[in-house]
């Protein structure tokens, strides 16, 4: 991207400054970071990468960090990843050199599955699948962003070596057709179920962040209604493959697994 810089870094002012960023997107006092300077200098000494994405000289505009999994996996973790708007896609790719650099296969992430533009990018763009529903994944969170809900996470694990061109994986009218399984609690349709047994769809609020202020109470049946429906697709070898524009996953399955 023009007038953008991603790079590296290791030196203590470059980390504390990442901390600082991720404080900002966190909504935490500077103080007291999500993410500790200390924590992310281990992490690159243990062989670990810290990225910052430069805009406009020298202004952090994002950041991510990324560690190796087990290592008979060839697979590495991305710890966490921010950026301004339009920035995204450049830092995951940067991730995606230096895990290939080193021999990794796949990547892998989570993020609340509630948040619509962040399934979207994750499964689309970047063309990663979901692969694991994780419940309450870290227990309360206390930051300017979670708190007050439970934090529920999709697992996506991404393809290094051969990733997918983006694309919508169905046509609306497919979903359209498909019977109802689920009411959401606005009272409308929340998943559709094929005939065939291959595919699920399930939608998620418009703008989760926005509901869980407002209402909490609210933000919360849409929790576990999407969690209701996702952790039983998945105990059925559902995987998820793709968000529409108007906030619906799509989740399929082989015709093997539905045999």
């Amino acid at each position: 991207m023009t007038g953008v810089t991603i790079r590296t870094v290791h030196d203590v002012a470059g980390i504390a400054a990442v901390a600082d960023f991720f404080s900002d997107v966190w909504q935490t006092p500077r103080t007291t970071p999500p993410y500790p300077a200390e924590v992310l200098h281990s992490l690159v000494h243990a062989g670990g990468a810290v990225h910052a994405a430069y805009a406009e000289g020298e202004r952090l505009a994002g950041a991510s960090v990324a560690v190796f999994g087990p290592p008979a996996e060839q697979d590495t973790y991305s710890f966490v990843a921010a950026a301004d708007r339009g920035l995204g896609y450049a830092v995951k790719q940067a991730q995606r050199a230096w895990a290939l650099e080193r021999g990794a296969r796949t990547m892998r992430w989570t993020f609340d599955p509630l948040v619509g533009r962040n399934a979207r990018f994750n499964l689309v763009k970047l063309g990663a699948v979901g692969t694991e529903y994780l419940v309450d994944f870290y227990g309360p969170m206390a930051d300017g962003v979670n708190d007050g809900d439970e934090s529920d996470r999709l697992t996506v694990t991404w393809d290094l070596t051969e990733p997918r061109e983006p694309r919508e994986p169905y046509e609306t009218r497919d979903r359209e057709a498909a019977p109802t399984t689920h009411l959401a609690p606005d009272g409308a349709p929340l998943a559709r179920r094929d005939p065939g047994d291959l595919h699920v769809w399930c939608r998620v609020p418009d703008d989760v962040v926005q509901l869980r202020a407002a209402d909490p109470v609210l933000a919360l049946r849409w929790r576990r209604a999407v969690r209701e429906v996702f952790t039983e697709a998945f105990a059925q070898g559902f995987t998820a493959t793709g968000m529409s524009r108007d906030g619906w996953y799509t989740l399929t399955r082989s015709p093997e697994g539905a045999a």
